[in-house]
């Protein structure tokens, strides 16, 4: 088949989004049952409600949410789910759902197997128990589990969906290297505050100190970048006494955290 010119992809991704429709609108009724259950969405002004809210319906017209291992998840569950992984689009908006489709989400913790080949060529492999992850090009897998016992305790720093979807973004312009697609001048003072407060961090866990935030932010750029964004929406207060520059830099590209 002979390959359609570059002058012809735009015209055909007009079409698609025209066959595809606009999302269809969430009824007054189970929007305000979803945001009433969810303390993060309760926190946020009425104007960043009204943003989440269209935000939502592309999430839920756009992603199939599969639930597997015998986890059922009823329509008020999946919206529930919808308004968590929307909620660091609030300053994003629907171009932070691109190039991927698919949410997997198991009863609780789910086990991987890891490999991987030393600078000697020894092959070493071993289990991992994960509550998520987020593949770059491919599903969003959460734990239900996980995600509840965030809701319960929402002000502990720990979003499960904000977590993975922080690494969605920071995927988007082809790297999970901790910095999602900013303009060239801010990307500078990002990756410059970043770095510093990263390095500071990986210190005080090498040096076995405490720290403010969850050590795992610790593990690499990229999980700095997805914890500290959990503590935007979580536990902002701890996050700014801790890290101000990084605090700032999350609420111009997220929005002003929730007031929980």
């Amino acid at each position: 088949m002979e390959q359609l010119s570059a002058r012809h992809v735009p015209l055909i991704q007009r079409l698609w989004r025209w066959l595809r429709g606009q999302p269809a609108s969430i009824d007054d009724a189970r929007w305000e049952h979803a945001v009433s259950a969810l303390p993060w969405a309760r926190g946020l002004t009425a104007d960043q409600r009204e943003t989440l809210r269209p935000l939502v319906a592309r999430f839920l017209q756009q992603k199939t949410i599969s639930p597997v291992a015998g986890l059922q998840l009823d329509d008020a569950a999946c919206l529930q789910l919808a308004v968590l992984c929307c909620l660091p689009l609030l300053g994003i908006g629907p171009g932070g759902l691109h190039g991927w489709s698919q949410v997997i989400v198991y009863p609780e913790a789910f086990r991987v197997q890891r490999s991987h080949v030393d600078a000697a060529g020894v092959l070493h492999e071993w289990e991992d128990e994960l509550a998520g992850e987020a593949w770059d090009a491919g599903p969003l897998i959460l734990s239900w589990a996980d995600m509840q016992a965030d809701i319960a305790d929402p002000a502990a720093g720990y979003c499960l969906a904000v977590h993975e979807m922080a690494h969605k973004l920071d995927a988007l312009d082809g790297a999970m290297d901790g910095t999602p697609p900013l303009p060239a001048a801010w990307r500078r003072t990002w990756a410059r505050d970043f770095q510093c407060h990263y390095d500071a961090l990986c210190q005080r866990v090498d040096a076995g100190k405490r720290t403010a935030i969850d050590a795992y932010a610790a593990e690499s750029p990229e999980e700095f970048f997805a914890v500290a964004s959990e503590y935007h929406f979580t536990d902002p207060a701890t996050l700014r006494q801790a890290m101000p520059e990084i605090a700032d830099h999350l609420a111009r590209l997220y929005g002003a955290p929730p007031v929980l």
